[in-house]
């Protein structure tokens, strides 16, 4: 078994001594440096798990040091040490990357018990780390056989190199179920390289995947690669697909046909070896019959075609759901875990999602922000209603609170204490609006 291997780094001989002294362990080898210097030229012969490291030395001070340890070895733990206890000096260091500060004259129990959690944490983390990755496949959660066919489809279409077209409503995950296919196929090391065809009319889009040459059109003041060429034998996803010109349609054919493609203002094509992968939202036979979309291009896409359900369709899965995106939030915000109440998740299952699964992400990262003591309940869900609903139609003051005393009542399983608190009433005045608006 590997010891466990701790630097210390202080101009300070006494401090050097003791705490080597204190940290000695038969599972533990520890080197002492005087200055960073000192402590950097040793680096590329042994690495230390753990750093001690005064702040204010001579020369090279230990902030400038962090700094370098940051980025020459990830990997290590670093614990900054000074007799000057202000908030900048805190601040920074723990910002730059030390993952605790100690106060001198040190207490030598206190440094003996944060060595040791630290390595503690060290090998949690090496153990975590020995389990594979998870792909993007693990965010397309749910149980809903609709979800289980597009799965199985992931897994098929992860096997091939076949042209796939991936359909759906916005927010459904047209983009995971895309990088799913490219991380669980045999090309996974290379690019995955994603463009929203709708965000760029077609001239620059032609640019951007095509790339173009010097002189091809104003402001083009040298040659640039497009995405194309970027992707190499990796995957190009193009979303909105269906947001396209007909001119553009024409040139895509090209690529899917003969697999060559040529720069804007370029007197040669260029080959490409990379995977399409398609996705829009709109109906594409529609189009196809109004002569928007091109048929011959659409049957090139549709080689393998994954058709996403909306949320509202597969409602079962929103608890296991909303848990997985509320644990990605709170990873991302960097926050404690939140729990969702039995009451916020009524309210979640009785929502229709226009927006899908985006939607339920954003209401519930929106809520983990308002949330008090770790738990999501029902006042800190805002929910929208169905696109274009409140610019098409108005509503009275007593519908609208008609409409809002129903759902907390719902969401709360007709506890009427808890009810009377979210709405901020009284009991009595409870009593008052539901007979007022006939909810029994």
């Amino acid at each position: 078994m590997a010891k466990q291997r701790v630097l210390i780094v202080d101009d300070d001989d006494a401090i050097r001594v003791s705490t080597s002294q204190s940290l000695t362990r038969h599972d533990r080898e520890i080197r002492i440096a005087e200055s960073a210097p000192a402590a950097l030229n040793g680096l590329d012969r042994w690495h230390p798990d753990v750093v001690l490291c005064d702040v204010r030395m001579p020369g090279m001070d230990g902030l400038a040091l962090l700094e370098l340890l940051t980025e020459r070895l990830p990997s290590a733990d670093v614990i900054m040490m000074t007799a000057f206890d202000d908030m900048p000096t805190i601040v920074t260091a723990m910002r730059a990357g030390a993952v605790e500060f100690l106060v001198k004259p040190l207490d030598l129990h206190e440094l003996r018990l944060t060595v040791d959690r630290l390595f503690a944490d060290r090998a949690l983390r090496k153990e975590g780390s020995s389990e594979p990755a998870p792909a993007p496949l693990d965010v397309l959660v749910g149980h809903d056989p609709q979800m289980i066919r597009t799965f199985k489809l992931i897994g098929q279409a992860a096997s091939v190199r076949s042209t796939v077209l991936v359909r759906g409503e916005s927010g459904t995950g047209k983009e995971l179920v895309a990088r799913a296919i490219h991380t669980n196929s045999s090309y996974a090391r290379e690019p995955f390289v994603p463009v929203n065809c709708g965000a760029l009319p077609s001239t620059l889009l032609e640019s951007e995947l095509f790339g173009h040459v010097r002189g091809a059109f104003t402001g083009a003041a040298g040659d640039r690669r497009g995405r194309f060429a970027l992707a190499g034998t990796g995957t190009i996803f193009l979303d909105e697909i269906g947001d396209t010109s007909l001119e553009f349609q024409t040139k895509l054919l090209r690529v899917l046909q003969d697999r060559e493609y040529q720069p804007v203002g370029a007197e040669k094509t260029e080959r490409t070896e990379a995977r399409v992968i398609a996705a829009t939202h709109r109906d594409l036979e529609a189009m196809v019959a109004e002569g928007t979309f091109r048929q011959d291009l659409y049957y090139r896409l549709r080689v393998v075609e994954i058709i996403l359900p909306p949320l509202r369709e597969r409602k079962a899965d929103i608890p296991e759901l909303a848990d997985q995106l509320m644990a990605r939030a709170c990873r991302a915000m960097q926050c404690e875990p939140v729990a969702i109440s039995d009451q916020a998740a009524a309210v979640l299952a009785a929502h229709q999602w226009p927006g899908n699964v985006r939607e339920l992400e954003n209401a519930l990262v929106r809520a983990a922000v308002l949330a008090r003591g770790g738990v999501i309940r029902p006042e800190h869900l805002v929910l929208s209603g169905a696109p274009g609903e409140r610019s098409a139609s108005f509503h009275s003051l007593d519908d609208a609170e008609r409409d809002h005393v129903s759902r907390v009542f719902a969401a709360t399983g007709r506890q009427k204490t808890r009810t009377a608190e979210i709405l901020g009433v009284s009991r009595p005045r409870l009593d008052r609006l539901l007979v007022k608006h006939g909810i029994a």
